[in-house]
C-alpha cells in the first residue's frame, strides 16, 4: 500500500511535516498515520519534538512546513478551535490547561458548547447541570449536582484533569491526543481511564498517547513509534522490542538499566527526625528518621499524605502535631523561607503552579530563592545570576539555547531540570522531591536521579515521593509506603522488591 492509500484510510497523517524555532530544526520531515479504532504511543526524550508535534495537531503552532491530513483531505488546522472542529481533541499534560476560572464544574463541562452558542451564549443553570452530567456520565464519574455547581478551582488536580477528558470525550472526536494523561491520577482513576481508552478504540477512535510510562504503553498501546531530534526513529506493532525502542530513542546517550542502587550496608547519622507528627485528622501518627548518605523513597497513593509530608516540612503547610528535629536541634519552619535558611529546600509537585514563574529566563528561575546572596545595595548581580544559570544547565544537561531562555521555551522535562537544579545550586541538607519525574522522560529521569544520589553521597539527606513504585526502586535505598498519613512499610534492599511493596499499597488500599 502506498503512503497516500494509507493516509486515506488513516483518521489523521502528517506527511513530511517539520518546523524550526530561530533557525534551530525541531521537526524534520515526520511523516505519520493514525488509523481509526488504534492506539499508537508516541515516545520521545525531553527535546525530541514530542510538545511541538502535539501543538501542530492541536491547531497551536501552524507555520510549519509538510501537510496535516484529516480523513485523507488536506486539513488547515489555524487554531485550537479549528482543529477541534475536525475532530481533533487534545487534554494536554499541563492541568491548568483548558480549565476556566470562575467558571462552576458543570460550566467547564460544557464549555465548548456554550462557547459555539451564538446570540445567547448562556445556557440556564438546569439545563447546564443537565447536560454536565450526561457528559461526566461518558468517564462514569460520581461529582454531586453540589460539587458541580462548585468553582472549578475548588476541584483538586486528578478531578480538573478527568473534567478536562469528559468534555473532550462529549465531542465524540475522530483523533483524541493525550499527553501524559495519568501524570495527576490515582491508580483506580488510571484503570478507570485505561478502560475508557480501551472503549474509544473499540469504538473507532484513533488515540495519540503520549506517556514516559511504559507499563501503560505496553497494556494499552498498538503501536508505538519513537521521536528523536525531531525525527521518527522506530515504528513498531506489538509485541513490542523494548531494548529497541529504549536505544532509539535514548540514542545510546544513558544507559539503559533497571538496576538499583548498591547501598554499603552502613547507615549515616539522622538528619531529620519526625515523631508523633499526624498528617491527617483522625490518623495513626507519624514518626520517620531521613538520614545522611541516604535516598528515602515514599510511595503511596493520591490522598495517602505524600504533599502533606513534603509541604510540612518545607512550612508551606506546618505541622499542627508532634515534633521535627534537624540535626537534632528543634526544626520549626512556619513559611518555605524558614525552611530554605535552614537547608530543607523542596522541588514540589506541581512546578507550574508552585516553582516556576512564566515569562523569567532559566536563570532568573533558579536564583529566585537565593536573591539575597547574588545582590548588593538590592540590585541583583545578573553577572553572578547567569553564570549560576549556565552552570545549572551545563550540570544536569538541560536543553535550552542558553540562561536566557524563558522556561516557556524548553520541554516539560527540561522545566523539571531546571527547578531540580535551582535546589542543587545550594547545597541542601534536605532535599524534597515531591513527583519529580511527572511528564519526564527515561533519560531525564536518570539524570535528576544521579544528582539526587550524588547529592546523598555527599552526605545530604534525600527524600523521594512518588506515586510510581519502579520510579521510587529505581532512585531509593529505601522504601517507605504511606497510606492515608500511616506507614505501612519500611524496609531496605531486598526487603523492599516490587511484588512486596505493591502488595503493601493494595493492602492498604
Amino acid at each position: 500500500m502506498s503512503p497516500t492509500d494509507t493516509a486515506v484510510d488513516a483518521a489523521v497523517s502528517l506527511r513530511d511535516v517539520s518546523m524550526a524555532f530561530g533557525g534551530k530544526t525541531v521537526l524534520a520531515s515526520v511523516s505519520l498515520d493514525i488509523a481509526p479504532g488504534s492506539v499508537v504511543a508516541l515516545l520521545g526524550a525531553n527535546g525530541a519534538g514530542k510538545s511541538t508535534l502535539i501543538k501542530i495537531l492541536s491547531g497551536v503552532h501552524t507555520d510549519h512546513g509538510g501537510e496535516v491530513r484529516v480523513a485523507g483531505e488536506p486539513a488547515a488546522l489555524q487554531s485550537p478551535s479549528a482543529a477541534r472542529q475536525l475532530g481533533i481533541q487534545t487534554v494536554h499534560q499541563r492541568i491548568g490547561e483548558g480549565i476556566v476560572p470562575g467558571l462552576s464544574v458543570a460550566e467547564n463541562l460544557v464549555f465548548e458548547e456554550l462557547a459555539q452558542r451564538r446570540g445567547n451564549p448562556f445556557l440556564n443553570g438546569r439545563r447546564v447541570l443537565a447536560r454536565a452530567r450526561e457528559i461526566q456520565a461518558a468517564l462514569e464519574l460520581d461529582w454531586s449536582d453540589a460539587v458541580l455547581r462548585r468553582d472549578v478551582t475548588e476541584l483538586g488536580i486528578s478531578d480538573r484533569q478527568l473534567l478536562i477528558l469528559a468534555r473532550a470525550l462529549a465531542t465524540r472526536p475522530r483523533l483524541l491526543v493525550l499527553d501524559e494523561p495519568t501524570s495527576a491520577l490515582s491508580a483506580a482513576e488510571a484503570e478507570r481511564l485505561f478502560a475508557l481508552v480501551e472503549k474509544m478504540r473499540d469504538d473507532g477512535i484513533a488515540v495519540l498517547y503520549v506517556s514516559h510510562r511504559l507499563g501503560e504503553i505496553d497494556a494499552l498501546a498498538d503501536r508505538l513509534v519513537v521521536l528523536r531530534d525531531g525525527r521518527l526513529t522506530e515504528d513498531q506493532v506489538k509485541p513490542f522490542d523494548w531494548d529497541s525502542a529504549l536505544r532509539a530513542m535514548l540514542a545510546q546517550a544513558h544507559e539503559v538499566t533497571t538496576a538499583r542502587p548498591q547501598r554499603s550496608g552502613e547507615h549515616g547519622d539522622v538528619v531529620l527526625a519526625l515523631r508523633g507528627v499526624q498528617l491527617f485528622e483522625g490518623r495513626a501518627p507519624l514518626d520517620l528518621d531521613l538520614r545522611a548518605g541516604e535516598v528515602t523513597g515514599v510511595v503511596g497513593l493520591l490522598g495517602a499524605g505524600k504533599t502533606e509530608l513534603a509541604r510540612g516540612l518545607f512550612g508551606a503547610e506546618p505541622f499542627t502535631t508532634g515534633t521535627v528535629a534537624l540535626d537534632e536541634l528543634p526544626y520549626t519552619p512556619r513559611r518555605p523561607a524558614d525552611a530554605i535558611r535552614a537547608g530543607v529546600h523542596l522541588v514540589p509537585e506541581d512546578r507550574h503552579a508552585d516553582a516556576l514563574v512564566p515569562g523569567w529566563s532559566v536563570a532568573q528561575n533558579i536564583s529566585l530563592p537565593f536573591l539575597k546572596s547574588l545582590s548588593r545595595g538590592g540590585l541583583v548581580n545578573t553577572g553572578k545570576e547567569d553564570a549560576l544559570g549556565r552552570e545549572t544547565i551545563d550540570a544536569l544537561g538541560v536543553v535550552a539555547r542558553d540562561e536566557h531562555s524563558t522556561v516557556e521555551e524548553l520541554s516539560g522535562g527540561n522545566q523539571q531540570k531546571v527547578v531540580v537544579g535551582r535546589w542543587l545550586a545550594h547545597t541542601p541538607r534536605v532535599l524534597i522531591l515531591d513527583e519529580p519525574f511527572r511528564g519526564v522522560d527515561i533519560g531525564a529521569r536518570r539524570d535528576i536521579g544521579r544528582r539526587a544520589r550524588a547529592l546523598a553521597a555527599e552526605g545530604a539527606a534525600v527524600l523521594v515521593l512518588s506515586a510510581d513504585v519502579d520510579e521510587v526502586l529505581e532512585i531509593a535505598d529505601r522504601v517507605v509506603v504511606l497510606a492515608a498519613g500511616e506507614v505501612h512499610l519500611d524496609a531496605y534492599g531486598e526487603d523492599a522488591e516490587r511484588d512486596r511493596v505493591i502488595q503493601t499499597i493494595s493492602a492498604s488500599v
